[in-house]
């Protein structure tokens, strides 16, 4: 499996006054995706959160918006791993409305200790699940090279 896949209706509140997604409601939204997604793998937040005392807090997030999306949309998320580390996740996020690209972003979680605030490696029982994930590399394209004479 290299994706996790979900939709959202774009909402009357996720929208400016013009119907028009508010970027600010996109970043709500897709934190309802990751939540998502960290249950579908079995490490639902609000067991890891306040059972284990370990959580996956955002230490980088970038955004590329290609299109407007309105009020009624039905967006499907897609969530990649792009690469799992010893103690963070990177994620490649990409939104479409139909066939229709709206935005996309990558975004690094880091595995956390809730009461000590440091980092922590992944269980290995996570990572495993983390790397059924990963997206596939992008092929290196071949240049043929010219002999020289």
């Amino acid at each position: 499996m290299t994706s996790f896949t979900t939709d959202r209706m774009l909402n009357f509140g996720d929208c400016d006054i013009s119907g028009t997604a508010y970027y600010p409601a996109y970043l709500n939204i897709l934190n309802g995706v990751v939540e998502e997604f960290w249950t579908h793998i079995g490490y639902p937040w609000h067991e890891i959160i306040w059972k284990e005392r370990w959580g996956t807090p955002t230490v980088h997030l970038s955004c590329d918006f290609s299109r407007p999306s309105f009020f009624g949309d039905r967006l499907t998320f897609r969530l990649s791993v792009l690469k799992v580390g010893k103690s963070s996740v990177r994620i490649r996020h990409t939104v479409h409305c139909g066939a229709e690209d709206r935005w996309s972003g990558e975004q690094v979680l880091a595995a956390s200790w809730l009461d000590k605030h440091t980092s922590m490696p992944w269980p290995d029982d996570v990572k495993a699940k983390l790397e059924s994930f990963l997206a596939p590399a992008d092929p290196v394209p071949h240049i043929p090279v010219q002999a020289q004479t």
